[in-house]
């Protein structure tokens, strides 16, 4: 869906709308994803893991669960996700933290 992940699962109900209503803004917007994602040295672990990180510490509900759900499809081991929620905690706090691990825990639950 963001130019990473081909045969990734469908996206949130709300997104498939979204792009049912504008598909040239959906689909201009997922090409810059993936544009953006090739533009330098990261591997697609590496920038599945940012991605999760920024979402985290944004506060960003949805997209960490998209973020963590992107990850585990690209191979990356959920120890892993855990992982980059234990690192937020210094610098957004321990309630925040809880409830990122809340969100990849989400996921996790869903995962086979």
């Amino acid at each position: 869906m963001d130019g990473l992940t081909p045969g990734l699962p469908k996206p949130p109900t709300s997104y498939r709308h979204f792009a049912e209503q504008y598909p040239d803004v959906a689909k201009a917007y997922e090409e810059m994803t993936g544009l953006i994602a090739r533009a330098g040295p990261l591997t697609l672990r590496e920038v599945a893991l940012v991605k999760l990180a920024i979402s985290i510490g944004a506060r960003m509900e949805g997209s960490a669960h998209a973020h963590a759900r992107k990850a585990l499809y690209a191979g990356v081991e959920p120890e892993a996700l855990e992982h980059v929620v234990l690192l937020s905690c210094p610098t957004i706090g321990f309630p925040n933290m809880m409830a990122a691990r809340g969100w990849v825990r989400d996921v996790l639950k869903e995962s086979p």
